[in-house]
Parts: C-alpha cells; structure tokens; sequence
C-alpha cells in the first residue's frame, strides 16, 4: 500500500516507532561517548593528564566520534519531526473534516 494511503494512525505508529529507534542510538552513543575518551585516554599513559587531554580532544578519532554522535542525534530530531508533522496532517484533517461537516449542516455542499 502506498504511504500515502496509509491510514495517519498507522503512519504515526511507524515514524514513532523509527523515532524511538534512533533516540535508543543517538543516547547509546552520546553514553558511549565518555567510555572512548578512557580508552583514548588510556593509551597516552606516557604524557600528562593535562596533555593527553589535549591530544585526545584534537585526534581526528574523537572528532570522528563527536560527529558520529552529533549524525544520530539528528537524525533523531528529523524522526521526531516526522512525527509533529503528522500529528499536524491529522489536525488539518480534523478541522477540514469538521468545517465540511459544518458546511453540509448550513445547507451548502463542501468540496
């Protein structure tokens, strides 16, 4: 069936459930997060905190790993967005539905 046929309640289900999804991923990987800077950390025992600090923060593997996490956040946002949008599709709905009815009420034929 094609989306677009789909009833809303069932196009919310899904992009909910894809929303939950990818928050489950960006909070994993955002707690995962401090865990790769020990193990960054962890292999600059020859320097000082302070330097291997420094180190850890301008390698392009943390960079890589900020950057990761910073994707899947995103894309959680847009999934969430998703779903506000079709919380609003189903309020025009209503209220086209309800002006029709209303319509038809007064005696005129809506479109």
């Amino acid at each position: 069936m094609p989306e677009q046929e789909r009833p809303i309640s069932e196009r919310f289900r899904v992009a909910a459930k894809r929303w939950v999804e990818l928050k489950s991923a960006a909070k994993l990987a955002d707690d995962m997060k401090q865990h790769k800077f020990a193990v960054l950390m962890e292999e600059r025992t020859e320097m000082a905190v302070s330097r291997a600090e420094i180190a850890v923060k301008a390698s392009k593997e943390w960079k890589d790993i900020l950057e990761d996490c910073a994707a899947k956040e995103k894309a959680a946002d847009l999934a969430k967005m998703e779903c506000r949008w079709l919380e609003m599709v189903y309020g025009e709905w209503q209220s086209n539905d309800a002006n029709a009815r209303k319509e038809r009420h007064m005696g005129r034929q809506a479109p």
